[in-house]
């Protein structure tokens, strides 16, 4: 029997130092609908997801909460796994950046670079936005602050920390942006990386002292310093293969320097540290590179970045209780681009939920499924039939927004179908025709049915079950007043 094709896909891993957001909660279904879409393919799926839990954002929360940084990043790294069920993902490893193998195959990685070569230790003055974890030159603020996070002012890092030779990458990096075109989509977002480091990218800080920043993996060989968070978070895509020591595992999965593997999603304010500073690492530590690195936008509400201040963060679990998980699933799938920043408004959302799944795909799915348990005998039997290559190609390309558009256009082909051959008045003047109609409608479901299973899975179990019984589901999506 033939090996199955290995696929990997992960999500940059959210730092937990606040509960999860609707924004995070996209490229998680993103990813999920990918990976489950591979799975249905036939292939070997490793689904990576977790929690980046070092770092002064989460020392200083912890200290304002009265709690040890471990007790504090315990719960709220409960959270996060909490979406799993709530969403209904499908994700086999939740690495955590405090679970002991991840924390000794960060310190392995550091060993690996500074026998390259790649670091070494120095004094120097930054400006740090404590927002991004990230320093900031001058030419990167707007009215001297981080324009992600504008309400926090920059701190003034002055100390002797190690850094890492990323400046040496510049034209190995370019080399590889050039060797593989599609390392990054979409080409926009390819493109900003490419210039950051045509315009020569600076080393960076890969650790902090200890004795002001405690809370981070302990540096190889000097107990005086920790990792700077995003050095010892990156290193989690891997650690969660088992590598070091699981290279079996590591290259079935990640792949080989000559036949890269490993998919990662991320938004569009990691490009940097995804497609330049972890690319720049994996050579250094003499690994296999990413194979692509897709980027998406961010979520506003009501035309505005999502702020606690302004009152508009959407929850999603909030969202779930009332909707349930593919109310959320499918409207992240088909009405938010996953390229360019979309709005989010409750308003909007019950509008999109009540036409397209309420008055949509569940109430064509009662009026046939209740034509069926009423005027056929027995179940029909459904074939497995190949995707169509409209879907295929939107969801290999990564744009879920059109392969759900073309779902849905399947949708609305159906209702029009049962509209216009009216089978719950032929099967009364034509038993044998309503019956043969009947049929095809409920086949037609049924192909439906497969293209739905990666995108809203529980109710495409729902439908399944349904025609397999040869019963009506009861309602799919209650409509909302």
């Amino acid at each position: 029997m033939a090996e199955k094709k290995a696929f990997y896909i992960t999500t940059t891993i959210p730092y937990v130092n606040a509960p999860p957001h609707i924004g995070f909660a996209l490229e998680i279904v993103q990813a999920d609908i990918l990976a489950r879409y591979h799975a249905l393919l036939g292939e070997e799926v490793f689904f990576n997801f977790g929690s980046d839990e070092h770092g002064v954002k989460i020392y200083r929360k912890a200290l304002e909460e009265g709690k040890t940084p471990q007790a504090y990043v315990d719960e709220y790294a409960a959270k996060f796994d909490a979406l799993k069920g709530t969403l209904n993902l499908s994700y086999n490893a939740f690495t955590r950046t405090t679970d002991p193998h991840h924390k000794a195959a960060a310190q392995e990685f550091w060993k690996r670079c500074h026998v390259a070569g790649d670091i070494y230790k120095k004094n120097y003055q930054i400006k740090y936005c404590v927002g991004c974890e990230l320093e900031k030159t001058d030419s990167e603020l707007v009215d001297g602050k981080c324009p992600l996070h504008p309400n926090l002012e920059l701190e003034v890092i002055d100390e002797e920390n190690y850094f890492f030779k990323l400046s040496k990458y510049k034209q190995p990096l370019l080399d590889l942006y050039a060797a593989y075109p599609e390392l990054v989509v979409p080409d926009f977002r390819f493109n900003e990386i490419k210039k950051f480091i045509e315009n020569g990218p600076e080393d960076f800080s890969i650790s902090r002292l200890k004795e002001k920043m405690p809370w981070g993996v302990p540096v190889p060989g000097d107990d005086s310093q920790v990792m700077y968070v995003w050095f010892d978070a990156l290193v989690n895509y891997i650690s969660t293969l088992g590598w070091p020591e699981d290279e079996k595992n590591f290259e079935k999965f990640w792949g080989t320097k000559e036949k890269p593997n490993g998919l990662q999603m991320a938004g569009k304010d990691q490009i940097r540290q995804q497609a330049a500073m972890w690319q720049a690492m994996l050579m250094s530590a003499d690994l296999p590179q990413t194979k692509q690195i897709v980027i998406h936008g961010f979520i506003t509400s009501g035309g505005h970045k999502m702020s606690k201040s302004l009152g508009n963060v959407i929850n999603p679990f909030a969202i779930v209780e009332e909707y349930g998980a593919d109310a959320l699933r499918y409207f992240l799938a088909r009405h938010v681009h996953p390229f360019e920043d979309s709005d989010f408004t409750m308003e909007r959302f019950k509008e999109v939920y009540n036409a397209d799944l309420a008055n949509g795909l569940g109430n064509v799915a009662s009026r046939i499924l209740t034509l069926a348990q009423t005027h056929l005998p027995e179940p029909v039997q459904v074939e497995l039939v190949p995707y169509p290559e409209e879907f295929t190609e939107a969801l290999n390309n990564f744009e879920i927004n059109q392969a759900s558009e073309y779902v849905w256009g399947r949708i609305h082909a159906l209702d029009k179908k049962i509209t216009t051959t009216e089978p719950f008045k032929l099967v009364k003047t034509d038993a044998e025709a309503g019956k043969k109609l009947i049929v095809e409608l409920v086949k037609e479901l049924a192909a439906i049915d497969l293209l739905l299973e990666p995108l809203v899975p529980e109710t495409s179990k729902k439908i399944i079950d349904a025609i397999v019984a040869n019963k009506k589901p009861e309602t799919l999506f209650p409509r909302k007043e």
